[in-house]
C-alpha cells in the first residue's frame, strides 16, 4: 500500500529505518511513498535517488538534502512571492 504524506509529516517518515543508509536503499525502501505538496505531489524515492549524497547517517542529514532537491512545488503556496511588493 502507498503511503500519502504531507511535506510537512516528511521527517516522521524518514525516521522509520535505520541508519547509516546508502541512498539507493533508502529509496527503494521510500519508493510507496507520495509526498504531497502545496500544488502536486512527488514520489519520495524517486526525490531521494536524485540526493547528491552516498550515503545518509541520521533522519535528519537525509531531510537535508532532500531540501535540495524538492521541486518548487512543495515550498509555499501556488503564486506566493517572498519578495516584497
Amino acid at each position: 500500500m502507498t503511503d500519502r504524506i504531507k511535506i510537512n509529516r516528511v521527517k516522521n517518515v524518514l525516521e522509520r529505518t535505520d541508519y547509516p543508509q546508502p541512498r539507493t536503499d533508502a529509496a527503494a525502501e521510500f519508493d510507496d511513498v507520495t509526498l504531497i505538496f502545496a500544488d502536486g505531489e512527488a514520489n519520495l524515492g524517486e526525490l531521494i535517488a536524485q540526493a547528491n549524497r552516498e550515503t545518509f547517517n541520521s533522519a535528519d542529514d537525509l531531510s537535508t538534502e532532500l531540501n535540495n532537491v524538492m521541486p518548487i512545488e512543495a515550498v509555499g503556496e501556488p503564486g506566493q512571492s517572498d519578495g516584497d511588493a
